[in-house]
């Protein structure tokens, strides 16, 4: 093991790259902003990520690098969900990764599971530095090691522009990543065979999509997804061309000679206020957050869809676990002011509805629109039409493709574990229920860093319990493929009774629901 320990509180591991200095706090040792690749500025700005160079001295690695610069109105949709607030940006260091790992993994020659986990953010923000994702809890309370990682994002990450090698930068990032988690995390203690790579919305997306592409799919064993957005198909490339048109037109350079210096010339702050204006320009439809610049169909790291990828067979080597929350999309609504889908009728609902449908589903029938709404309206009695849109929608856009993929494994004779986060804050003035990312601080452990979040509300010792029986069973998957072990509620497999079944987290109970 490539491992010197200098002192109790400063321990340091020796990677390709060369050595890094961490910190520890009681049983667990943290390393921060380690780079796994080279910093993406000059040439490397809208490139392909190359390898770091490396450093001669010890590398402080006791505090988070920079995270990929963002537009703030970026930032601003995760904040107010999550809360508190994130570290400045900087192109300079920004493709790092943060690894915790049990202090005696450093020493005892044992390796330990691995968990890797990708931040979401619309594909346009968010940082794996970022408090809400600091994996230390996770680590001391499974004997785990725990990664997170930073990739490029907005313009920086997926402007799809092959011809000057901009071509799903994002998506080949996070390969990187998992290749330097493959060469190095065992100088951590991790055991660089029993990887699961998980992530939360568009991480989950992201996640999806690294099990689906041959490069990097050999490079983990466990899948964990959590609110998967995999309703929104990848960027036709046709669109995703004229969009990057659209975005340099913005900029002033569409017309230059050599378009890849011009880009590269440019302050980052202008590539940011670009993609800021785009965004606005690209508001989608009512129900449909889809954002401008997103994974390209058939660019690096994304092969193909979903549905290809499960027809293929991607996800059936792998062990599967997933969920999605009670009330995905009412952050959406409640908190932007969105007062048309607020006030809609049963007739502005069943209008748009049709176009939001999953593609691949029948739903796009009026008629079985009508019908699909009716159910929803008589299962959520005293529901406005506006809400009874806003359930659908979330379920179209983070469940049902999971239920697809269980359901298909099922019938191969994989275990699959579905899940449905349902716990709601108090007080919740905004009407929240079990909102996107509600879940994460009871995965992560990590309550104070959401404190003021209007998702999380106040907290009480069965909120702690729920957290514990939640990580607890994300732990035992890491570590065996099945969320069952002692002491934690026994989880069915999907499709292993006459109904298929899901395992339902409340701040009341954990309980055994059917998946309708």
């Amino acid at each position: 093991m490539r491992v010197a320990m200098v002192e109790p509180q400063r321990p340091v591991v020796v990677t390709d790259s060369g050595s890094v200095g961490g910190l520890r706090k009681d049983q667990v040792a943290a390393f921060l902003g380690i780079p796994y690749a080279a910093s993406p500025i000059g040439a490397l700005r809208f490139a392909a990520p190359e390898a770091h160079a490396g450093w001669t001295t010890v590398l402080d690695a006791s505090h988070p690098g920079p995270s990929v610069p963002q537009a703030p109105r970026m930032r601003s949709t995760r904040i107010s969900v999550l809360g508190n607030s994130p570290r400045d940006g900087n192109e300079d260091g920004c493709l790092n990764l943060n690894v915790w790992t049990p202090a005696d993994a450093l020493t005892d020659g044992r390796l330990r599971p691995v968990l890797v986990f990708i931040h979401g953010g619309g594909f346009s923000g968010g940082a794996g530095g970022w408090p809400w994702y600091h994996g230390s809890n996770l680590c001391a309370l499974g004997d785990i090691v725990v990664v997170t990682i930073n990739y490029r994002l907005g313009a920086l990450g997926y402007l799809y522009l092959p011809e000057i090698g901009a071509d799903n930068l994002g998506p080949q990032d996070q390969g990187a990543a998992l290749r330097w988690i493959r060469n190095n995390i065992s100088a951590f203690g991790g055991d660089p065979h029993t990887v699961t790579v998980s992530g939360q919305s568009a991480g989950a997306y992201s996640t999806a999509a690294l099990a689906a592409d041959p490069a990097t799919s050999g490079l983990f064993q466990r899948l964990l997804l959590q609110s998967p957005p995999l309703a929104l198909a990848p960027q036709d490339p046709a669109d995703a061309v004229e969009m990057a048109a659209e975005y340099t037109r913005l900029l002033g350079v569409d017309t230059a000679s050599d378009l890849g210096s011009a880009l590269r010339a440019l302050p980052v702050e202008q590539l940011l206020i670009a993609f800021s204006t785009l965004a606005v320009q690209h508001v989608g439809p009512v129900g449909d957050w889809r954002p401008p610049l997103m994974p390209v169909l058939g660019g690096a790291g994304m092969p193909c869809t979903w549905q290809q990828a499960m027809t293929n067979g991607a996800f059936d080597s792998k062990d599967f676990m997933a969920g999605s929350n009670g009330t995905e999309n009412t952050a959406l609504w409640q908190m932007s002011n969105n007062t048309a889908v607020q006030k809609f009728t049963r007739e502005d609902a069943l209008c748009l509805l049709p176009g939001l449908a999953p593609p691949t589903d029948s739903y796009a029938e009026a008629c079985n629109v009508e019908a699909i709404y009716n159910q929803y309206s008589a299962r959520l009695p005293g529901r406005t039409p506006g809400q009874v849109f806003t359930a659908i929608t979330g379920d179209w856009t983070y469940r049902d493709a999971i239920v697809a993929i269980a359901g298909h494994r099922t019938t191969l004779g994989h275990h699959s574990y579905i899940y449905q986060f349902l716990r709601a804050p108090r007080p919740d003035p905004d009407d929240l229920g079990s909102t996107h990312c509600a879940e994460l601080p009871f995965v992560t452990g990590n309550f104070e860093a959401s404190i003021d979040a209007p998702m999380l509300g106040s907290i009480d010792d069965g909120d702690r319990e729920l957290s514990r029986a939640l990580a607890g069973a994300v732990v035992q998957f890491v570590k065996t493929g099945s969320p069952n072990g002692p002491g934690l509620v026994n989880w069915p497999s999907y499709g292993s009774a006459s109904a298929p079944l899901m395992l339902t987290f409340d701040s009341s109970r954990i309980s055994v629901a059917e998946a309708y």
